[in-house]
């Protein structure tokens, strides 16, 4: 009989060893009791897309956030932010797509701003728990903001009539070849009060008890450095994602990036049809004058941040 009990343990005690060496032949992410904490970089102007400048979409961004919120032993998810905004849809869909997951997962949401995180950046930012920065990082600009060019008397000099033709007395509102009607205006600045109350409420909502300047101050387009945006509750601290995850969840954390797909998976989905190279070199030379005022909008959105 001891012998019989003793053949179990010792048949026991083999299983038990195998299935340590196996483990032991595992990548460490896939290890049970290893720390993991994928990391996803969000970085660029939102939602403005161009054949040659794509912006961050929600689209873009989706399968990244989906893949991050489902690796096996994590954590947590980290957000590396880099951006200064652009399209407020694009950025709150975003805040929302991550609010999703996270409450879907049951995992918490640490946001590090790199550089920026304003405007549709801190928009985004705020999908986290908790938002640390760099002491130099730029932090706010929580408004809205559009802008146009009036061409009316270039065209004239240069003997151009522009004819419009509509249906609808609002059609052509704040057409650049027009005089700037007031009455459009108006309606412009109604449209954006809604936009910032939506990303005022988000704000709160997200930040809470934790933000500590009035909403004169905060809430006025105006950004700040990270020791005055922890100080005005915008953020909760200064930190690096290496040494914040080490603290917080061993020297042997994981940070693995999630990258947006490519290669020859990539490849084989984006393979174009016979001729359309050339078709493709065409739409490319037609869509020059578009991409050149996309870089000059783009490199204006950054420099506003004096980056």
């Amino acid at each position: 009989m001891s012998e019989q009990i003793s053949d179990r343990r010792g048949h026991s005690g083999g299983r038990s060893g195998l299935l340590e060496r196996v483990q032991g032949m595992l990548p460490a992410r896939f290890r049970r009791g290893t720390a993991v904490v994928p990391v996803v970089r969000l970085s660029g102007v939102i939602g403005a897309v161009t054949p040659l400048r794509p912006g961050m979409t929600l689209a873009g961004v989706a399968k990244m956030l989906e893949r991050a919120f489902g690796t096996r032993n994590a954590k947590a998810v980290a957000l590396v932010i880099n951006s200064p905004g652009g399209s407020p849809v694009q950025s709150r869909q975003i805040y929302l797509r991550i609010r999703q997951l996270a409450a879907e997962k049951k995992l918490p949401v640490l946001v590090f701003a790199e550089d920026v995180a304003a405007s549709g950046g801190y928009m985004i930012a705020c999908a986290g728990d908790e938002i640390y920065c760099d002491p130099s990082s730029i932090l706010g600009s929580i408004g809205v903001v559009g802008g146009s060019f009036g061409f009316q008397e270039a065209i004239k000099k240069i003997g151009v009539e522009r004819r419009l033709y509509t249906a609808g007395s609002h059609k052509a509102m704040l057409d650049p070849f027009l005089p700037e009607n007031p009455d459009d205006v108006a309606r412009l600045k109604t449209i954006q009060r809604e936009i910032h109350a939506t990303f005022i409420n988000l704000v709160k909502q997200s930040r809470g008890s934790r933000l500590k300047g009035p909403d004169d101050e905060l809430f006025t387009g105006e950004y700040w450095a990270g020791e005055t945006a922890v100080g005005l509750g915008l953020a909760d601290g200064i930190g690096d994602l290496r040494a914040t995850l080490r603290a917080r969840y061993g020297e042997k954390v994981l940070t693995p990036v999630i990258a947006p797909a490519s290669g020859m998976l990539s490849g084989l989905l984006g393979r174009r049809a016979p001729g359309a190279g050339s078709l493709a070199a065409l739409d490319g030379f037609a869509s020059l004058p578009d991409d050149l005022i996309s870089a000059v909008e783009t490199r204006a959105i950054w420099a506003r941040f004096g980056l």
